[in-house]
């Protein structure tokens, strides 16, 4: 089934200069390999549909559940250059709580409040 991000994980973010820090945290240790498997650096700059001009990297965090993307040229020069409020960093991370991932029924009890 498909759902999105918001019930499998949450997110933290920072913003430094035109670089965009998104910290993706699962809800529980079973939802961590599913996001492993479905949330790649490529997938992360794709959702954005062009706003994130540079690389994005993607560590993985395993002790904590957790991955880091870093974007580069995300914020549109750095949050002091640009009028683009919804570029800064939080409202990046709070974007990507809604791409959908694929989460097998046998997950379903892990999801944070999904029907």
């Amino acid at each position: 089934m498909q759902v999105p991000l918001q019930h499998i994980a949450h997110v933290r973010s920072g913003d430094k200069g035109d670089t965009s820090n998104i910290a993706v945290f699962a809800h529980h240790p079973a939802l961590y390999p599913l996001l492993c498997a479905q949330l790649s650096a490529e997938r992360v700059k794709t959702h954005y549909q062009g706003a994130i001009r540079g690389a994005v990297t993607r560590y993985e965090v395993p002790a904590i559940d957790a991955l880091n993307f870093v974007a580069q040229g995300a914020l549109g020069g750095g949050v002091s250059r640009s009028l683009a409020l919804d570029q800064y960093g939080k409202a990046l991370s709070a974007a990507l709580l809604g791409l959908c991932l694929d989460v097998p029924e046998t997950h379903r009890v892990y999801l944070l409040g999904y029907p």
